[in-house]
């Protein structure tokens, strides 16, 4: 990208993986690249940026998902869509010279830990996907009554999307909610359909009457197999962070 013309512009966009994909195709059109990306969402104000906002092209977008798949290679779609859902700083600029250097590379450019930004995208996506992965196996569903399950998260990352496939997948027939606390969204699925909504003020149901006896079995269950004498915090948090103990029904 030595030959690319650097502008003096921090582009601004609405937030969403089309809306970057529109960026990386104009700038890679142009052999262009800006100073900046940022989301207009978060994007604090600063006097001596030159801003300007793109706005969100499907076809645009479209085409550029369809070349990634093309002209570079599946895992770079996936390298570049896991870092998107990441709350590094940065971000995406780094996805951008990534894809912009896989299409003239291609499929070689995963193999350029080297570079700095493909090695940022690539460690990434490997968090993300990690994060992810352990979800899926503590996240917990509670019975709220009415058909209804409702699970709260505090993830690092945006992965709420991810996991509510998975669970669409594992519970097709089931209505439940994922609510992403750290980000005040959730992932509501009627059995159905599936739609993202912003939830700042959500209030708990009470728990229907199964899931209160459930609820208190287990804790007698935690309870009954732990072995006072050998309680270890140092060591659970090792195997469970704190930070994922506050969903969780046997936390102390």
């Amino acid at each position: 990208m030595s030959n690319w013309k650097l502008i003096n512009k921090t582009y601004l966009y609405d937030g969403t993986f089309d809306g970057l994909l529109t960026i990386v195709f104009d700038c890679y059109s142009t052999k262009t690249l800006p100073q900046n990306i940022e989301n207009e969402k978060s994007y604090t104000s600063n006097f001596l940026d030159n801003t300007v906002f793109i706005l969100s092209n499907y076809e645009k977008s479209e085409r550029v998902f369809k070349g990634i798949e093309k002209n570079i290679c599946y895992d770079a779609l996936y390298n570049s869509y896991y870092t998107f859902l990441s709350n590094e700083k940065n971000k995406e600029i780094n996805i951008l010279k990534y894809l912009c250097d896989g299409f003239d590379i291609g499929p070689k450019i995963n193999t350029m830990l080297t570079t700095s930004y493909v090695y940022k995208v690539v460690s990434t996506k490997k968090k993300v996907y990690g994060e992810c992965h352990r979800f899926k196996g503590l996240l917990r569903f509670i019975d709220v009554g009415n058909n209804l399950f409702y699970s709260s998260i505090h993830p690092d990352n945006n992965i709420i999307e991810i996991l509510g496939h998975h669970f669409i997948n594992r519970l097709p027939s089931q209505n439940f909610i994922i609510h992403d606390k750290n980000r005040n969204i959730g992932f509501l699925y009627n059995g159905k359909d599936y739609k993202i909504e912003e939830m700042p003020r959500f209030i708990l149901p009470n728990l229907s009457d199964n899931e209160r006896l459930y609820q208190e079995l287990w804790k007698s269950f935690f309870k009954s197999v732990t072995i006072n004498e050998r309680t270890n915090r140092r060591c659970q948090m090792q195997f469970m962070p704190k930070k994922y103990w506050n969903d969780l029904i046997e936390n102390p």
